[in-house]
């Protein structure tokens, strides 16, 4: 007599057969429910990818345009044409590929090449960055701009440019003509940057060194900050980029900051609120760690500042496909106005805070 434990385990030729082709057909259905929710995001994953190609072809031609500016601006141009089918993968672009490229743009910076720097430097860019933040906010008020657009031009012109108002769109409340404005006002006076100051700091007579300082703090972009050095040296720019860096440092916390204000709104008013602190920003700051204790290859961080600012540059295009040209243009000349004031202001305060903190 069989005992139903090994009726239970005995298997026909037949059997096994079927029991395989429903295992096959288990595993081929899982592939096709993954496939099948990655199909719509393709299109607009492609445009993404396209774009982005487009915008490191232009910046290789022009190296004084940022890739990310030419990424917003064809998304702003080309959004008006994209299909509907192209918007879910658009949308997944901005949001993911944002995300990790803060991630990743933690490897850029080490924590001994701020200490490097020396405390009063250190304390010029912290000063410098609070200043622009808290002013650039103040005169958004002032110049009437939206509050979304006051707080991505106080944290593009205060840190790093696009990256970081993308970064700190990922976190507030703003519309995306914000967020366009913002960058194109980033690029303009940016670029106005890359001639002014090393006339201006030659006519005050700063030294290679010094000049650089003030470059990077004062100057929006990475890419734009090289640009002004480079009239006084390899010196310069050498201290432009790293005080630049550690501009971007302030991300993190800058970021952060805001997502605990908005949690505190959200709360009051019983909305979604926001995570305590982002988890991209943790990563951010897991990464620069990473970074600080050497084990990084050279090669491995170079490669992956390209796929930064890869990711960022298809980010940008999908939040500029958002973008519809009229809204944008209504806030053209307040914003221009805000731009110009921002700049000022960075500029000074950057120049005041190496002055008092003896670095200059």
């Amino acid at each position: 007599m069989t005992s139903g434990r090994t009726d239970r385990y005995r298997r026909t030729p037949a059997t096994a057969t079927v029991d395989i082709m429903s295992r096959t057909d288990e595993t081929t259905g899982s592939g096709g429910r993954a496939l099948g929710r990655a199909r719509p995001l393709l299109p607009g994953v492609l445009a993404a990818a396209i774009a982005t190609g487009i915008a490191f072809g232009a910046s290789a031609l022009l190296p004084a345009v940022s890739a990310l500016t030419v990424a917003v601006v064809l998304g702003v141009l080309v959004g008006q044409l994209m299909p509907g089918s192209a918007r879910a993968g658009l949308r997944f672009a901005t949001s993911r590929f944002l995300r990790l490229g803060v991630v990743l743009l933690g490897l850029q910076l080490g924590l001994n090449e701020v200490f490097g720097l020396g405390a009063a430097t250190v304390i010029a860019v912290v000063v410098t960055v609070l200043v622009a933040f808290a002013g650039s906010l103040l005169l958004g008020r002032v110049v009437g701009v939206s509050p979304g657009l006051g707080l991505m031009v106080a944290t593009g012109f205060s840190i790093c440019g696009a990256s970081a108002i993308a970064a700190m769109d990922s976190v507030a409340e703003t519309d995306e003509e914000d967020v366009a404005t913002a960058v194109t006002l980033v690029t303009l006076y940016g670029s106005a940057a890359i001639a002014l100051v090393p006339l201006v700091g030659r006519s005050l007579g700063m030294s290679a060194p010094q000049l650089g300082a003030w470059a990077g703090l004062s100057v929006h972009e990475v890419a734009q900050v090289v640009a002004a050095a480079s009239p006084a040296g390899s010196a310069a720019v050498g201290v432009a980029v790293v005080v630049k860096l550690t501009r971007v440092a302030l991300l993190a916390p800058m970021v952060a900051g805001v997502s605990l204000v908005q949690r505190h709104r959200c709360g009051a008013g019983g909305g979604k609120r926001p995570p305590l602190v982002p988890l991209f920003v943790l990563g951010f700051l897991a990464t620069m760690l990473l970074r600080s204790t050497g084990i990084v290859a050279p090669a491995v961080a170079s490669a992956a500042q390209v796929l930064t600012t890869l990711l960022f540059a298809a980010a940008l295009f999908g939040l500029g496909s958002a973008v519809r040209i009229g809204a944008l243009l209504r806030t053209g000349r307040r914003g221009l106005v805000l731009g110009a004031l921002s700049t000022g202001l960075v500029a000074l305060a950057g120049l005041a805070a190496l002055t008092l903190a003896g670095a200059s």
